[in-house]
């Protein structure tokens, strides 16, 4: 028998009954009942029906589509049709460029002591695009900038205002200030950190100082303030030479800038990205031929008697007769190079090479190298001297009412008659016509009317008319230094060509340079031209000691103790600048020392003298002595062991 139980037979479930069909429509499986008809049954919600989707779809499709070809078209331009004018552009915008400013070289004194120097400092700039509403987000930048750089800078808020905000927007770059020191710098370094550290913590906050950059350059420095300031010159706002020796050799003191051009992004350096630089060359340092330990004596000098004149000015030059080299050359007033803001406009310049004045008797050593030269008379040779003379329109005199003198030629040199002087000079031709002329000759080898040598801006020649152009009294007055004009190195290199032998040496101020590789290059030698023979030359030596040694001189308050000292005093009628007129006094004293072996020759000016005495031996003559005796012992040159020349001032007729 099995185990498995029988299988149990499926009973059928009883059908469901069948919905009736609706009218018109086939009964069947799952039809769903008729509505009744008269609308919704009471309380079924009511169903909204919503239109199709597809026709949106695509609508929103081809919008998409359309904004990304306008993307795929602008990108292909971009990318391919203009990637290189946008690529030069990010370049401009990215890479800033910037000058180095060359070192200006030195000037020194012959010595090596600095009478010029640079120091370094900063140009302030700044990127006037990075101060724009856009970029700082606030539409107040200039103006907050300068508010804060004004005090600093000491520069007017509006104008700095206006270089920030400049009408080309596509500026990027102005300079808002220039050769300011290092401390300036630092100051608006150290604000415009601060700025920085507060802008990113405080988002609403802007660094309005972000387009604020320096650029490094140098200052000019005289350490002397008004020594030799009128050789020396300055250099002007853009660092060029403006006057003396800064404009003369401006070109070699400047050196080469260079430049750098490197990467920037929100006014910050990108190390990353590269810079391209062009060294900068310094420039040569100038030595000049100046001492500046006789430069202060004979400024101190001048400038001391120039006040108890209260004269308009003065001026000494001080000169090597040997070798032509201006070891000073001062002027009163002067001017403090460093801040010209202070200074007086008249007083700009070198006055010493740059005024034209009549030299009055000190010229007159010319028309005596004349008369000795051409043989015409000696220094013992008599010349009777009236008390007036008549020459040509004019009635002539000396400087004081005389008795008939009876002179030397060499008295007449010592006693500084202007009468003589033209009985002299009038030996020199059979004619006047003719004298003139070889008088005229004299004092064009002299230098009168030429360049000195110096190349000095401003120089001027003077004025000498030639000989077909004198006038009457020109004729007369010339001999005696009135109606021609000098400047007064014109004047000194007169007396220095006596003091040489009758050499004149060219004047200079410049001894070498020495380049950026530190090698010295002398100047080139000075012109030497013989004016008088070596003979001549002695025998003025002579004369002129006369002036200063004889009591019958009129230099007798320029001697000095243990020296032979030649010289010549001068008091010319002085013509006014201003007016074109006579005016006042030119004040002069001319020599040189030891007379017997000369090395030094001092010439002395005072225009206008007010106060006190106006002659030159008076006021000159001790400027000469002080200046005279501080070179000599400067220079160690011993006292002179011959005694004077003593040659007769007088004769009796």
């Amino acid at each position: 028998m099995s185990d498995r139980e029988p299988p149990r037979r499926r009973v059928p479930a009883p059908a469901r009954p069948a919905r009736p069909a609706a009218a018109g429509q086939r009964p069947g499986p799952g039809t769903r009942p008729q509505r009744r008809p008269g609308g919704p049954r009471p309380g079924a919600p009511k169903v909204i029906r919503l239109g199709s989707l597809r026709p949106r779809l695509r609508l929103v499709g081809v919008a998409l589509t359309l904004v990304l070809l306008a993307f795929v078209v602008r990108l292909f331009q971009v990318q391919a049709v203009d990637a290189g004018t946008y690529a030069a552009k990010a370049q401009q915008n990215r890479y800033v460029g910037q000058v180095l400013a060359a070192e200006r070289g030195e000037i020194t004194d012959r010595n090596g002591v600095a009478l010029a120097t640079s120091e370094d400092a900063y140009d302030i700039t700044a990127d006037p695009t990075m101060f724009a509403p856009d970029e700082l987000e606030i539409a107040d930048g200039p103006e907050q900038a300068a508010a804060l750089l004004s005090p600093i800078l000491g520069q007017d808020q509006d104008e700095l205002v206006k270089k920030l905000r400049p009408e080309n927007k596509a500026l990027r770059y102005v300079k808002l200030a220039g050769r300011q020191t290092p401390q300036v710098w630092k100051q608006i370094k150290d604000l415009k950190s601060a700025l920085a550290k507060k802008a990113e913590s405080d988002e609403s906050a802007a660094n309005v100082l972000a387009g604020v950059f320096s650029v490094p350059t140098s200052k000019r420095v005289y350490p002397n303030n008004e020594l030799a300031a009128g050789i020396l010159g300055w250099v002007n706002a853009e660092g060029r030479g403006g006057g003396g020796i800064e404009l003369q050799l401006d070109k070699r003191l400047a050196g080469k800038d260079g430049k750098i051009r490197y990467a920037q992004s929100g006014g910050r350096l990108v190390p990353t990205a590269g810079s391209a630089e062009t060294p900068a060359v310094p420039g040569s340092d100038i030595e000049l031929t100046i001492d500046r330990d006789l430069q202060w004596a004979a400024q101190n000098a001048i400038s001391r008697q120039v006040e108890e004149s209260a004269a308009d000015r003065g001026y000494v030059i001080v000169q090597d007769t040997r070798t032509g080299e201006v070891l000073a050359m001062a002027n009163a007033p002067g001017f403090d190079p460093n801040d010209l803001s202070e200074a007086d406009p008249e007083a700009l310049g070198n006055a010493a090479v740059q005024d034209a004045f009549e030299p009055g008797s000190t010229a007159k050593v010319l028309s005596m190298a004349a008369v000795l030269e051409e043989n015409v008379a000696t220094p013992r040779t008599h010349v009777v001297v009236p008390n007036r003379l008549h020459r040509g329109d004019r009635l002539f005199k000396d400087d004081i009412d005389h008795p008939t003198w009876y002179l030397t030629l060499n008295g007449v040199l010592a006693k500084s008659s202007n009468i003589g002087t033209i009985l002299a000079t009038g030996q020199l031709g059979k004619t006047q016509a003719q004298a003139n002329k070889v008088l005229y000759h004299y004092l064009r080898k002299f230098g009168l009317g030429s360049d000195t040598g110096l190349g000095f801006p401003g120089e001027t020649r003077g004025i000498l008319a030639p000989p077909g152009a004198w006038s009457t009294s020109q004729q007369y007055t010339i001999p005696f230094g009135q109606g021609v004009s000098v400047n007064a190195m014109q004047a000194a290199s007169v007396y220095s060509t006596i003091a040489n032998g009758g050499v004149r040496v060219e004047p200079t101020l410049v001894r070498g340079s020495k380049g950026p590789d530190g090698r010295f290059t002398p100047a080139p030698a000075p012109e030497k031209t013989r004016v008088v023979s070596e003979k001549t030359a002695k025998t003025l030596a002579r004369m002129l000691e006369s002036v200063v040694d004889d009591e019958e001189g009129t230099g007798t308050r320029a001697r000095i103790p243990g020296y032979r000292v030649a010289g010549k005093t001068g008091t010319a009628n002085r013509v006014d600048p201003a007016t074109g007129k006579y005016r006042g006094y030119t004040s002069s004293f001319a020599g040189f020392a030891p007379a017997d072996k000369p090395r030094i020759t001092v010439y002395c000016v005072i225009q206008n003298a007010t106060k006190g005495s106006y002659f030159g031996g008076q006021i000159c003559g001790p400027v000469y002595k002080q200046v005279m005796e501080f070179a000599l012992k400067t220079l160690q040159v011993p006292p002179t062991g011959a005694g004077p020349a003593r040659i007769p001032v007088t004769f009796k007729p």
